[in-house]
């Protein structure tokens, strides 16, 4: 048997040799925030750190939005933009806890508190997505203006009734703004609920009615609008300015959230000191916890299981003791795990982490019940509009506490029918 085939000469020539394959370079995954300049260039840092130790994933981080960017793998989202993200009918996200499982590698976090913000987690209490950017509202107070009054800032008021008589001090002294919030219907009315273990809503098993029109509620408000009526409480239509007059030293006490401890250290001219938030005596079990939200990392749906690897990786690399507690003093956050709780009860941060140390200390002041537990809904950024236009109401005396409230309360139920 005759075999025919090329001439040697022609298979040499064909014979080239196989151009070698470019390899292939680490897998892009990408991240977008609308965080603050500051808290950026803490998240780039860690961001930095954790490519300069991988090989196969490099991690880019971008100010931007979420629909704004081509398809990221990971976002940063609070207030309506997190709504927004979840209204879909198809979820958006892939749950952290699925992510992890999948790609084989722990979740060292802590187990999700009640406190926090419910739409968080699912049903089991498994984390949908990991809260990066948890604070709770702390009262902060300019140490200068307390000392000129002739008050004890090493003494901060315990009780409403105790600041209600600081307040007058300081006016008496010449203060023009003696006391302002920050974010005034989670203060007043989300966070001075749960501190006093009462409801802001009608439970019916799973069904959750908004009433948070209560006597506490009312007490509360009518004496809030009694301080703006004798000038102790001055407001701020925009959300920050309110942080922003404190910081200038024009108003000596303020109710805003324990990761602004981070901008008034770098803003202000003047000592700060940090308190828990004060209670009304005459409620029984007061003070029992305030509750945790914040902006979080929600992970994209649809993306190939490399590049989950790669996100479950990063997840990881952040939770690490020191990029925990690097991320609590950079951005004033509340810590996500063991680590970073242990950081913040040591002495060696000093001042870098009170803030942190009276969050903590006041979320868990008691055992969360029922009532002190964060409700589906009154986090919410439509929710809490609502609650900062009708106390608007009352500031300007054009209605009472208990109207404004009851019209509070109804206008969320419509914005959450009960089904039948």
């Amino acid at each position: 048997m005759v075999c025919v085939g090329f001439p040697v000469a022609a298979q040499a020539a064909k014979a080239k040799p196989a151009k070698a394959a470019e390899p292939a370079g680490p897998t892009e995954i990408r991240l977008v925030h609308q965080l603050s300049p500051e808290r950026e260039e803490a998240l780039q840092k860690i961001a930095a750190r954790f490519n300069e130790g991988s090989k196969d994933y490099r991690l880019v981080v971008k100010a931007a939005s979420w629909s704004d960017i081509d398809a990221p793998h990971m976002a940063i989202l609070e207030g309506s933009d997190e709504d927004q993200f979840l209204a879909a009918v198809k979820p958006r996200y892939k749950a952290l806890s699925s992510v992890m499982r999948e790609a084989g590698v722990p979740l060292q976090t802590l187990k999700p508190p009640a406190m926090m913000d419910r739409a968080l987690t699912d049903a089991k209490g498994q984390l949908l997505a990991l809260p990066v950017g948890l604070s709770t509202p702390v009262l902060y107070i300019n140490r200068k203006e307390f000392q000129r009054a002739g008050l004890n800032p090493d003494a901060p008021p315990k009780t409403w009734f105790d600041l209600q008589q600081a307040l007058g001090q300081l006016f008496d002294a010449g203060s023009k703004c003696p006391y302002t919030v920050s974010q005034p219907g989670r203060v007043m009315i989300g966070n001075t609920s749960a501190w006093h273990n009462e409801p802001v809503a009608a439970r019916q098993g799973k069904v959750e009615r908004p009433a948070f029109n209560g006597m506490l509620q009312v007490k509360h408000v009518a004496m809030m609008a009694s301080w703006h009526r004798a000038r102790y409480l001055h407001t701020f239509d925009a959300q920050s300015e309110a942080e922003q007059r404190f910081a200038s030293g024009e108003c000596a006490v303020i109710a805003a959230p324990s990761s602004t401890w981070t901008d008034f250290r770098r803003k202000a001219e003047f000592d700060i000191g940090i308190a828990p938030l004060p209670y009304h005596e005459d409620f029984p079990g007061a003070p029992q916890n305030t509750l945790a939200d914040g902006a979080a990392m929600w992970v994209a749906a649809g993306k190939k299981p490399a590049e989950y690897k790669g996100v479950a990786r990063f997840v990881a690399f952040w939770l690490q003791p020191e990029n925990q507690v690097a991320w609590q003093r950079e951005s004033g956050y509340l810590p996500l795990n063991r680590a970073g709780l242990f950081a913040a009860q040591s002495d060696v941060l000093g001042a870098d982490l009170e803030n942190v140390k009276v969050a903590v200390a006041q979320l868990g002041n008691k055992p969360a019940t029922v009532d002190s537990s964060a409700s589906s809904f009154i986090g919410r950024a439509r929710v809490l509009g609502i609650l900062d236009e009708e106390l608007s109401a009352v500031w300007a005396d054009r209605k009472p506490a208990k109207e404004a409230l009851d019209n509070a309360v109804t206008r969320v139920q419509a914005m959450f029918p009960v089904p039948r």
